[in-house]
């Protein structure tokens, strides 16, 4: 068993076990696969952290040139010291508090992908004390169905996630009233291993849509976010593949003129690596024979 030439029993004698063992070859195909089905447009591929914060894995990332979607101050802190600019930094999630906010402002990021008018609020009083202008998006909840497992479905209107579709200009106006913040993007994300386009073509339309209606009112939008979610295989999915998924986003958002922002994670690194474990003993009762290893759910979560 190997890892590209590498034999991973070799690794397991060299290094100990368990040892999560990944492949750069496979992550470099997957940035060449997923950020270039973007080539010719103008966009911004901010990998999410969430999907797997290793700090190797992140430092090529950075090296590459991709981005980070971030969703908590300790990744902020991972994502900086693996050599992410700030400035290509986008901060999503519902709960960040008044510490991750000022940490952010502080660090300079790209924008913070607002999740309600409270944290806007909260972002403008922050940004006030501290004499700064705080870039922020809203990410809309499109009430889309991503046809995916409930549990890891984000973009329908009962899920926690994003703003109502119709509060979103009441919204970017009072952004544009309150002093301390400037609304520059809009960000929409569904939900995670999407195995069709419909949807995300579903959502684009409705963003595109709603770009219009915003920029009649004054808003000068520079960015649109729309998130990850793109499935990979795990046994008999036949997900879309990267330049499919492009193939149906850019179109739509083409006229806008807008910087195209996606967040890929588990498309990125769900496939790139291994974690080795050591059989350490056999263990049977009258109905089974169990395998006892030095690896257990700390290391890899059951489903």
């Amino acid at each position: 068993l190997h890892a590209e030439d590498v034999p991973l029993a070799g690794l397991a004698e060299r290094f100990g076990t368990p040892l999560y063992v990944y492949s750069r070859a496979t992550l470099e195909r997957h940035i060449a696969s997923i950020d270039g089905a973007f080539e010719g447009t103008p966009h911004l591929t901010c990998y999410s952290v969430k999907a797997n914060a290793c700090g190797a894995i992140l430092r090529l990332f950075a090296r590459k040139g991709l981005g980070a979607d971030i969703v908590s101050g300790g990744e902020l802190f991972r994502a900086l010291r693996a050599g992410f600019p700030a400035g290509r930094i986008v901060y999503s999630g519902v709960g960040k508090t008044s510490e991750e906010i000022e940490y952010a402002l502080d660090a300079g990021i790209l924008m913070f992908n607002v999740e309600s008018e409270s944290e806007l609020r909260a972002i403008d009083h922050i940004a006030g004390s501290k004499g700064l202008l705080a870039p922020v998006s809203f990410r809309i909840n499109p009430d889309v169905d991503p046809k995916t497992h409930p549990y890891i479905s984000t973009g329908l209107k009962k899920n926690k996630f994003g703003i109502p579709h119709g509060e979103a200009l009441r919204l970017y106006g009072e952004a544009m009233r309150l002093p301390h913040v400037e609304p520059m993007g809009i960000d929409a994300h569904i939900g995670s291993q999407l195995t069709e386009v419909g949807p995300f073509r579903e959502a684009a339309e409705k963003l595109a849509g709603l770009i219009a209606d915003i920029r009649k009112i004054g808003v000068d939008l520079r960015f649109v976010d729309i998130g990850g979610g793109l499935g990979i295989r795990y046994n008999e999915e036949t997900p879309p593949e990267p330049a499919e998924w492009a193939g149906t986003i850019v179109p739509v958002f083409r006229e806008t003129g807008l910087i195209l922002i996606t967040e890929p994670g588990r498309s990125m690194v769900g496939n790139a690596g291994v974690l080795l474990a050591r059989v350490l003993y056999v263990k049977k009762n009258i109905d089974k024979t169990f395998v006892v290893t030095d690896a257990g759910m700390n290391d890899l979560a059951r489903p």
